[in-house]
Order: C-alpha cells, then sequence, then structure tokens
C-alpha cells in the first residue's frame, strides 16, 4: 500500500503516515524501524527529548547500508526540547551527531513555552540554519495561532508543519482551519489517543462495519481530514494494522458518527506547558 505524499509549502514531498519512536528503547528502535521500512514507511519522527536518536540513527544507516532504502528516500523529523531554545545551533548539531546524518528532512520547536519567551528567536534560528543549508524544512510542534503568527511575521516564513496533540474526540478543528488558511500541514502525535477511546460506540462501530480495527478506523479518520499522523509501535505487527488504514474508506455516516466521539485534550497544553520559568 502506497503511502499519500502531499507537499509542504516549501516544496519538498512529505509522507502523511509516519512512525512515531516516543518512549521507544533502543532495544526495540531497530527491529520496528527496520519493519517498518520493508513494509514501505518514509518518515520517521523523533525527538532529543526522546533519548533515541542515536538508535535511530543507526537503524536508519543500517537499512541504507542494507540497500533497503536510500537516503534520498527517507523523511527524518527530529526536534528542539525547551531547554535549548536559547542554544539552537549547537542543539541541532548535537542531534544531527547522533542521527550520524548529513542533514535533517525536518526539525520543529518542540514546544513554544510562552513563559520563557524564547519561541520567536528559536524559530528566527531555525530559519537561519535552513538558508545556511544545514536542514531542509523548518516547523514546529504544540503552537497556537497567536505564535504562529508571531513567528511568521518575525521571519517571513511560515512553518511547514504544527504537530499538535490531535485524535478522535480532540480534532482541534480551529487550529486545522487555520492551518489550511495559512498553507501548514497538521500533524498529529498521539493519533490514536493511546487507544483509551477504542471501545467508544461510534469507533467500535464503525469498525465492525467495515470488518477492521479500531485503530485503523481512527487513523483513517484523520488522514481523511488531511492530517498527517505518525503513530507509535514497539510491535512490528502494529505497523502492518496501522498501515492498512488507508484501505479504509470511510462514507458520510461514518464520518459524522466519529465527528461525536467525546473526548479532551490528554497532554499538556501549550499556553501552560512547560509552566513559568524558575
Amino acid at each position: 500500500m502506497r503511502i499519500p505524499v502531499t507537499t509542504l509549502n516549501d516544496g519538498y514531498d512529505f509522507p502523511l503516515l509516519g512512525l512515531g519512536t516516543y518512549k521507544l528503547s533502543d532495544e526495540d528502535v531497530n527491529k520496528v524501524i527496520r519493519r517498518a521500512i520493508e513494509l514501505g514507511y518514509r518518515h520517521i519522527d523523533t525527538a532529543s527529548f526522546y533519548g533515541n536518536e542515536e538508535a535511530v540513527g543507526k537503524a536508519l544507516n543500517d537499512a541504507i547500508s542494507a540497500g533497503d532504502v536510500t537516503r534520498e528516500d527517507l523523511f527524518v523529523t527530529t526536534k528542539l526540547w525547551n531547554d535549548d531554545q536559547d542554544r539552537v545551533a549547537a542543539a541541532y548539531q548535537e542531534s544531527l551527531k547522533r542521527l550520524d546524518l548529513e542533514f535533517i528532512d525536518l526539525y520543529l520547536v518542540h514546544w513554544p513555552w510562552p513563559q520563557k519567551g524564547l519561541y520567536v528567536p528559536a524559530f528566527e534560528e531555525l530559519v537561519h540554519l535552513q538558508g545556511m543549508g544545514q536542514l531542509q524544512s523548518v516547523g514546529v510542534a504544540n503552537f497556537y495561532p497567536e505564535v504562529l503568527d508571531e513567528i511568521a511575521k518575525a521571519t517571513g516564513v511560515t512553518p511547514v508543519l504544527n504537530q499538535v496533540e490531535l485524535h478522535a474526540g480532540f480534532t482541534q478543528p480551529e487550529l486545522r482551519e487555520y492551518h489550511t488558511k495559512h498553507g501548514i500541514v497538521t500533524e498529529a502525535w498521539a493519533p490514536l489517543a493511546r487507544g483509551k477511546n477504542f471501545d467508544d460506540p461510534a469507533i467500535a462501530g464503525v469498525a465492525d462495519k467495515h470488518g477492521v480495527t479500531p485503530a485503523q478506523v481512527v487513523l483513517a479518520y484523520l488522514l481523511q481530514m488531511g492530517v498527517s499522523v505518525v503513530p507509535k509501535t514497539a510491535n512490528p505487527a502494529r505497523l502492518e494494522e496501522n498501515l492498512g488504514a488507508l484501505s479504509v474508506k470511510l462514507d458520510d455516516a461514518d464520518v459524522a458518527a466519529l465527528d461525536g466521539v467525546q473526548g479532551e485534550r490528554m497532554s499538556g497544553d501549550p499556553l501552560t506547558f512547560p509552566g513559568d520559568v524558575e
């Protein structure tokens, strides 16, 4: 099954279904990434905060050395952690070294942390790195319209993507509308809501109707919205299940039912996380 691709606002192709690696141990990273690449995954998402960039890079380079994939085929995302917003260039080089790659496809400011007040200069530094040819695309995670407006005004550059918490029951329609208006790809982290809503009657009902799993239903639901998804798994078998979401075609009744799922934010609110500066 071919993974759908969109074009970012800077002209690069971007796979809409990728593999998230949050909380993946070094022991799991290699087998999961190598299997993902075998199945056709090309987008791998990590972050300095995850503590597994080195293992991710080794798995990618092993796959390249084995001839399973070329570097040009891959799309690798990593992120600038909050504590590094005042040392962007150094943090980027450290991620690059841990990943053992010549460049990174997409680098994100992981959180705005408005109380710290460094998100504008931090994004400016990403744009500078891009201008130096060391970085392909620049984006953000967990940003909201007010801070997106600020960084675009300050730099003249609109992020290609904003990775935010988004799942059935918490689809952030106003933010998605803002993204569409400004040419920003919406990417969902925790797209499966950590499995906590799989027994919701609407999700279970649509899954039964199509003879698929709840995970495939909710991924198909987000993909049909035009949302990029990076579900994380430590189980290679789940990689195939998640890929199967691409074959699920939801009708209007299905979408209406899933629109009715009730849910809420499960993690930090970008307006307040990680909190006051000590």
